[in-house]
């Protein structure tokens, strides 16, 4: 992981996940850029950080698209729910990813 800025992890995007960057930079133009507030840099910080860490990870960044989507797809309530707590930890996990891991 980058060092825990917007600078390094767009930099980083660019090498590893440029899949991300049209949203991310999109995300900053509408939330930052735009409005002149830097209140709001460390949750777009947080929230990216953790969608790059899932992202430069292609398996994983898979199985969770396939966690998510089963759950959509789930009948059975207590099955949806251990789908989406699956998935959930594995963002949390991600976000908690620490620079130069």
């Amino acid at each position: 992981m980058p060092e825990r800025t917007p600078k390094a992890l767009r930099e980083a995007m660019v090498q590893h996940a440029p899949q991300l960057l049209g949203d991310f930079d999109a995300h900053w133009k509408r939330a930052i850029a735009d409005s002149f507030d830097l209140g709001p840099v460390p949750a777009f910080l947080a929230r990216w950080w953790g969608e790059y860490a899932i992202a430069r990870d292609p398996h994983l960044s898979a199985h969770l698209t396939d966690l998510e989507a089963r759950a959509t797809e789930a009948t059975d309530l207590a099955e949806g729910k251990k789908l989406l707590e699956e998935a959930s930890n594995i963002r949390h996990m991600a976000a908690r990813t620490e620079p130069g891991r």
